[in-house]
């Protein structure tokens, strides 16, 4: 009962904004079961139980873990509007992974606090929204700001009543969390929402296990918002996902941990994460490429994974995989090349070496003659011949990372997810991009790549 009060006075200050009762509606009823489909006088689809209210108690986080399409986002977004709403003049924080998530997703998404702002008339009428600062105002003094997890040090500072973040198993760098803690010190009780899919990070485990105590924790499967998803999909999921470890996760919201027969556990990569780059640098920088085979909807991604060394130890810099086009791939793997100053491009040479080098090249002299590049001589390229099976390949590896010598800087979601779920034998016929490009850059980093390759980085010889 104490969560319908707070309910009835969040609706009671909505009609307070003199927006017509016919132009807004409850988002949930009554009832304490509830599948979220029409009934009674609730003609239209609406929340779930666990969508509804913030819980009760004296909690200091709501962890909302669920699957894809759970109705995770819109969740956030009602309880941050419904805070707003009911605490005139309060500061809010929504942080996703990037500005850019936070903006096109948490304010501006088909369920974004924006959508739910307009429904209940509370947004300023001038200058309610800034899309460029990412800044929301509301009629009574409520302000809300977005953050960027990639940015820890913005959230050094400012000070918030309540916080709403987003994917926070998919923000790169622990620290930015740390802030957002540091700067809920307004009011009587300041609060965080977290929202999204449980990955097996340190920051999700420890708050998991905090369930009972600070933290209260709400589950969700993409199944449970089957009536608002469009049954094409849910019978791909169902094909695809059904008892995949994948579909256990992104569905049914399992926080999965090591998986058995791994060579890599998430335990090694904590072990030997760091902040930042070494203040003596890197001695050497190659962006590798594994590419999909094919260019269809189904296609696998391409790899593309930028790693530097120092002396004997190894630094995973940054993910730039994805699904693209030939030319996107080596456009995206040229542009972190000049970005990160890199020595060379490596790439596989058994599956399709002569096309993968001849891609890089000429999309190399594309961009240039486009102006798109720097004044710089065309790329080392370094082929790498898999001579063994993928295990043989894997393993060195992975002695690095049980040797505490290769360092991922900040975190990377999805090769981490790649590395640590991959099982020799098991997925002999998976082929893990993310992982198999990361693989090539330690393969060549490892095996004296001055011997391999030849000069310095090419910036201190252009």
């Amino acid at each position: 009962m104490a969560g319908m009060a707070v309910l009835d006075a969040f609706e009671a200050a909505a009609q307070a904004f003199e927006r017509p009762r016919s132009a807004w509606r409850k988002w949930r009823c009554d009832r304490d079961i509830c599948d979220g489909l029409p009934h009674d006088q609730w003609t239209f689809n609406h929340a779930r139980p666990q969508q509804q209210i913030a819980p009760a108690g004296d909690w200091d986080i709501w962890l909302f873990l669920a699957g894809r399409g759970t109705g995770k986002t819109r969740t956030g977004a009602e309880d941050m509007a419904r805070y707003g709403v009911g605490s005139p003049g309060v500061r809010c924080a929504l942080i996703g992974p990037t500005f850019t998530d936070a903006r096109d997703t948490m304010v501006e998404g088909d369920s974004g606090i924006l959508a739910v702002l307009e429904r209940y008339g509370a947004l300023r009428a001038v200058n309610g929204w800034n899309r460029s600062l990412g800044e929301l105002f509301l009629t009574n003094g409520t302000r809300y700001k977005c953050f960027s997890a990639d940015e820890p040090e913005r959230l050094r500072g400012p000070q918030h009543h309540r916080a709403w973040a987003d994917e926070l198993g998919s923000w790169r760098y622990a620290d930015a969390w740390d802030q957002v803690t540091f700067g809920l010190r307004l009011g009587r009780k300041p609060r965080a929402i977290v929202t999204g899919t449980p990955r097996n990070t340190k920051l999700i485990r420890e708050l998991v296990e905090r369930e009972g105590d600070d933290v209260h924790v709400t589950r969700g499967a993409t199944f449970d918002n089957e009536a608002n998803l469009a049954a094409s999909t849910m019978a791909t999921f169902r094909r695809r996902y059904s008892g995949t470890r994948l579909g256990r996760q992104e569905l049914y919201a399992e926080l999965l941990l090591d998986t058995p027969g791994a060579l890599v556990t998430m335990a090694m990569i904590d072990a030997a994460r760091v902040k930042h780059l070494p203040d003596a640098g890197l001695d050497h920088v190659v962006v590798a490429v594994d590419p999909a085979t094919t260019n269809t909807k189904d296609s696998d991604e391409t790899g593309i994974l930028v790693v530097g060394s120092l002396h004997e130890d190894l630094y995973a810099l940054e993910d730039c995989s994805g699904k693209y086009s030939p030319d996107a791939w080596a456009r995206e793997a040229i542009n972190a090349y000049v970005e990160w100053e890199a020595d060379a491009l490596v790439y596989e040479s058994n599956q399709g070496g002569d096309m993968v080098r001849q891609t890089l090249v000429t999309t190399w002299r594309a961009m240039r003659a486009k102006g798109l590049l720097p004044d710089l001589p065309e790329p080392r390229i370094v082929a790498v011949h898999a001579s063994r099976g993928k295990r043989a390949r894997a393993e060195p590896i992975a002695a690095l990372y049980e040797q505490g010598r290769f360092h991922h800087v900040g975190a990377l979601p999805k090769y981490e997810d790649q590395f640590t779920t991959w099982v020799p034998g098991i997925d002999a016929e998976d082929s893990p991009d993310r992982m198999d490009a990361g693989v090539w850059a330690a393969t060549v980093l490892a095996q004296n790549f001055s011997e391999r390759v030849g000069g310095g980085r090419f910036r201190s010889s252009a």
